[in-house]
């Protein structure tokens, strides 16, 4: 959700995206101590837990119902629940099942003095981690808990390991690789896996996400580094011209061929070779291209001899190859050679948290290429940047950035210094609610009804249309949730 910040406020250089991450987003160290809750309805039992997991330097929050225990949930960041079965109210499955709305990823151990099987086999089937019995032996359960709170610090770790892949690429690539989300993430955790290896590699991503920056990425991370990189943009070379390119030709192979020249396959010898926009190609030079793949060998035009050649393909597209294949304007055969490994780029809008960091990182850039003295983003502007959808990606807003910096008046970049659209981003009239997986963005200005109803829709969506358990996400009566989805019904006009 965007927060309301005062206006005339600014955000300096070095605290950009951490100022900003609270508008959109939130990175979290995995270093702090880790929490447990603990809830049951048994006062003695809950502060001998509370006693016994202190002791093993836990960080203990303790609730006596499964509604206080949301509170917590709600409120703090929780690595693991340990909760009664058997409570008035909301019971310990009822709450496993808001915590993995809540919190999908901390463990739950649920705790019942009426064990069966059933009841193990729908905690676990859940998504509970463990199941334990009451009585338990305080060495049972700190075993129990020990191997969950393992799990949640090596998960943790992980994180932390990807982040510093994401800075690694930054600083190595020929130019910054800037992402935190989730998403991209998940993105440069391919491309780190993908790197070492010979497979080709099939980028698709919407255009200006980076996908040349990927494709370097991949090069530079991969055996063949110290070998060349070549580019062939596929969209900017006229249909006449681009099978002499990729694959040369031989003195007077056709008009104007006044000497004999290398091709960019070829020249990619030892290296990578980067097809964007290779769903441009056309069928003879896909024909051509298969070829080269399968045998490792070409012909230059308007010659007889095989040249063996030993190269690694990436290629990228920002057009749907499978489709093409279905309407037979790509060949088959060629697609499933290029897509051994896919690898599809988040556009700018599934990725707000990296909003911030790319507007740190190109007004810094754009401060030194320029010679301004600018030394911060007012916070509007900011808001901004945030709530715009970004058609044309990171490529856009680098654009932005550029002219904003460029045009700027001050040492303060504000709402005045951007594009027009963008200045009415969060104006009243333009405002809409999005969906950023889990997260609801709501700009200011949205009309309370619907932010109710977004809510109350977002959260059935997680619940699985559960409406008891939405209403007690939402801390409402579920009556509330059936009265409100009526009238929305009626509003419409749609029959009972």
């Amino acid at each position: 959700m965007i927060l309301s910040i005062k206006d005339g406020e600014t955000l300096g250089l070095e605290d950009s995206a951490r100022i900003l991450s609270g508008v959109v987003g939130d990175v979290s160290s995995p270093e702090s101590t880790q929490m447990m809750l603990v809830v049951d309805d048994e006062h003695e039992h809950l502060e001998s837990l509370r006693r016994i997991f202190e002791r093993e330097g836990v960080s203990v929050r303790t609730a006596a119902s499964g509604e206080l225990a949301l509170e917590v949930l709600r409120a703090e960041p929780v690595d693991l629940v340990l909760a009664d079965v058997m409570m008035p109210g909301m019971t310990g499955l009822d709450l496993l099942r808001a915590t993995k709305t809540l919190r999908p990823e901390a463990d739950v151990v649920v705790m019942t003095a009426y064990a069966t099987i059933e009841l193990a086999v729908e905690a676990m089937r859940e998504g509970a981690y463990d199941f334990v019995q009451k009585p338990f032996k305080a060495a049972l359960i700190r075993q129990v808990v020990g191997r969950a709170l393992e799990r949640q610090r090596l998960a943790a770790e992980n994180v932390m390991l990807r982040r510093e892949l994401a800075e690694l690429a930054g600083k190595e690539g020929t130019r910054a690789i800037i992402g935190r989300s989730p998403a991209m993430l998940e993105t440069l955790e391919m491309v780190r896996q993908a790197a070492p290896s010979t497979a080709t590699v099939f980028l698709n991503g919407e255009s200006g996400t980076g996908k040349e920056l990927l494709a370097r990425a991949l090069h530079e991370q991969s055996p063949r580094e110290s070998g060349p990189f070549v580019v062939v943009n596929c969209a900017a070379l006229p249909e006449s011209i681009l099978e002499a390119e990729l694959f040369g030709y031989e003195r007077g192979a056709f008009t104007g061929a006044l000497d004999t020249k290398e091709g960019r396959i070829e020249r990619a010898q030892g290296g990578t070779l980067f097809l964007d926009e290779v769903g441009e190609l056309t069928p003879p030079v896909q024909a051509k291209l298969l070829r080269v793949l399968q045998e490792g060998e070409l012909e230059r035009l308007g010659s007889n001899e095989t040249r063996q050649v030993d190269f690694r393909l990436v290629s990228a597209t920002n057009r749907n190859l499978e489709q093409m294949v279905k309407d037979n304007t790509f060949r088959e055969d060629l697609f499933y050679r290029l897509n051994v490994i896919g690898i599809s780029i988040p556009p700018l809008r599934d990725r707000i948290e990296d909003i911030p960091l790319l507007v740190d990182h190109f007004l810094r850039r754009f401060v030194a290429k320029n010679d301004k003295k600018v030394r911060g983003v007012a916070r509007e502007a900011l808001e901004a940047l945030a709530a715009w959808a970004w058609p044309g990606n990171v490529r856009e807003l680098e654009n932005v950035m550029e002219r904003a910096v460029v045009l700027s008046r001050e040492d303060v970049l504000r709402l005045d210094d951007l594009p027009p659209p963008l200045r009415k981003a969060q104006s009243p009239e333009r405002a809409s609610i999005r969906r950023d997986g889990r997260t609801v963005v709501i700009p200011i200005g949205t009309k309370l009804e619907e932010v109710e109803r977004e809510l109350i829709h977002a959260t059935l969506e997680e619940t699985g249309g559960d409406k008891t358990l939405a209403a007690q996400l939402l801390g409402i009566a579920a009556r509330t949730i059936y009265r409100k989805l009526e009238a929305e019904r009626k509003s419409r006009g749609e029959p009972g």
